[in-house]
């Protein structure tokens, strides 16, 4: 067995260690593309606000967008309850060119199909789904990230130039938020929202007029509401008036200014008007009721209303203010106490040259002038009435002094012509019914049997004389004896059945029977229809003709 030949030890090569190796740059790679990405994600990221919104149909986070002016400018984030249930909050993301649109007066609201009366839109979101609308706001205003947004879109945008108003009335009625609003039937505007005041007394409307009619406007402007189909009947009659198709459907509005006022002063942005409920009361608003009145009518002021007129010869000088009789402080004082405002400036220009600018002076003078108030009728259909001042001349009194009640003035008053009538035929049938038509009705009878009587008993002495003419023995008389029995005979055959007499008294009782029947009727008609002196009875259609008279 061979002996193995020992082999030399291998001494160990030593190198330096490489600090760099290929296989780094692969974490290092990443790092940097990580950091990049952290980078962009702060520097992309746009800026965020807060929206609250009652409910939050058709939203969903990460899919419904936000434009402005249907541009694509943001994207909703996140949609929350708030703390006490009632409502949502809705997180949105801007693109960081849009982070100046977050201003103080910035609006957002949600756009879905929406159909109305007076408006249809958002139909293309049917489609596309709903989105957040952004109306940016004032540039000028200080940038903020908390929003209310609106539950209903805004009529006009805020950029649109135009001139913006408040209408205030005192009931909302047909008008709703794009409602028109006319100017000799053209539409020059429309409201864009209405609120309830904060005392719940009006209704207050923010209203736009397009840049091109805002001229129109002026300090005298009235506003009054042209809605629906207006038929009135008062004191001038029936009144129709028919607006256009839109008005009637969505509601209207239509300004102006009265004819006889010269142009007045333009307005600017957040001038206020009254918006009046009709064309009517928005004329009337011209006067200028500064003069309070008292009259105690002593007839009945049925078809006399608050708010109707109060005339001088046909001018309208007021308007009816109050109807009760609160004011009347003797209890055993029956008078209706009706007040008034009138304007008695209106009267002075016929009455009085002097001009005289107290308006308790002009009354006064007036009062002791002879004039009054009255009431008259307006329509004889709906019976409609007003107050009526004229001058009397039978009333001229120059130591007159008006008296107070509760610090109101008492204008004297005078009795209507319907009044004076109706106390004239009173007075008629009083007296008629003072008659005593019983007693004399009775005694007509005991007469009309009296008569009958006395015919029975001539009628037997014509038929006793007739025997004793035709009687032989009769014959033998002396001639003067005949003669002298023939003119009683003659005398008797007058009151016969056939004699002149007898036929005057039938006439006689038939005329006093057709008397009794007549006094009869008139009595039964003035019970049933005392107006019948004037005005009539109504004839019958089929008069029953009377039946000849009996002859034996």
């Amino acid at each position: 067995m061979s002996e193995e030949v020992p082999q030399p030890v291998a001494t160990p090569e030593y190198r330096a260690t490489q600090r760099w190796n290929v296989v780094w740059v692969v974490p290092l790679l990443a790092l940097v593309i990580g950091g990049w990405m952290i980078f962009r994600h702060f520097t992309s990221q746009g800026p965020t606000a807060r929206i609250g919104f009652e409910t939050a149909d058709g939203i969903f986070a990460g899919k419904t967008e936000v434009r402005c002016r249907s541009v694509r400018v943001g994207v909703v984030k996140d949609v929350k309850l708030t703390q006490d249930l009632k409502s949502v909050v809705i997180y949105i993301e801007l693109e960081p060119e849009s982070e100046n649109l977050l201003r103080k007066n910035t609006r957002f609201w949600v756009v879905r199909p929406r159909v109305s009366a007076s408006d249809i839109s958002g139909l293309n979101t049917i489609l596309t789904g709903n989105y957040i609308e952004l109306e940016p706001g004032n540039t000028n205003e200080p940038a903020i990230h908390d929003f209310r947004g609106l539950e209903t879109p805004p009529t006009t945008n805020s950029n649109v130039p135009g001139l913006r108003i408040k209408l205030i009335a005192d009931e909302a009625g047909s008008l709703l938020a794009g409602s028109p609003i006319y100017f000799r039937g053209f539409e020059v505007g429309r409201f864009e929202s209405r609120t309830l005041a904060s005392d719940g007394q009006h209704v207050i409307y923010d209203a736009f007029i397009e840049e091109e009619y805002s001229g129109l406007l002026k300090s005298n402007t009235r506003f009054w509401n042209s809605s629906g189909v207006d038929v009135s009947a008062g004191a001038d009659g029936f009144r129709l008036r028919t607006p256009s198709l839109q008005a009637m459907v969505a509601g209207g509005a239509t300004f102006g200014a009265p004819d006889d006022e010269s142009p007045s002063n333009p307005v600017s942005d957040g001038a206020t008007f009254s918006l009046y409920s009709s064309e009517d009361d928005a004329v009337s608003a011209k006067l200028n009721p500064t003069l309070r009145l008292l009259m105690l009518f002593d007839q009945s002021v049925r078809g006399l209303n608050e708010g109707d007129m109060v005339e001088f010869r046909g001018i309208k000088i007021g308007r009816v203010s109050k109807i009760s009789l609160n004011y009347l402080q003797d209890p055993a004082d029956n008078r209706i106490p009706v007040e008034i405002f009138i304007d008695p400036f209106l009267m002075q220009s016929e009455r009085d040259g002097k001009n005289q600018k107290d308006p308790l002076e002009i009354m006064q003078k007036f009062a002791r002038d002879g004039l009054r108030a009255s009431l008259k009728t307006g329509n004889l259909l709906t019976g409609a009435m007003f107050v009526d001042f004229d001058f009397y001349p039978e009333k001229f009194n120059p130591g007159l002094v008006l008296t107070k009640i509760s610090d109101v003035i008492v204008m004297p008053t005078a009795s209507s012509g319907f009044a004076q009538l109706e106390a004239k035929l009173t007075a008629i049938l009083d007296k008629i019914e003072a008659l005593p038509l019983a007693e004399t009705m009775g005694k007509i009878d005991i007469v009309a049997a009296q008569a009958a009587t006395s015919l029975k008993e001539i009628e037997a002495t014509a038929a006793a004389a007739r025997q004793t003419l035709t009687d032989p023995n009769f014959r033998e008389l002396p001639d003067s004896l005949r003669k002298a029995l023939a003119q009683v005979n003659q005398s008797v055959a007058s009151i016969g059945p056939d004699g002149a007499i007898q036929g005057d008294l039938l006439r006689t009782l038939d005329e006093l029977r057709a008397t009794l029947r007549s006094l009869s009727r008139l009595s039964n008609t003035l019970d049933e229809k005392p107006n019948s002196l004037i005005f009539g009875n109504d004839a019958e259609e089929n008069p029953v003709p009377k039946a000849p008279r009996f002859k034996p």
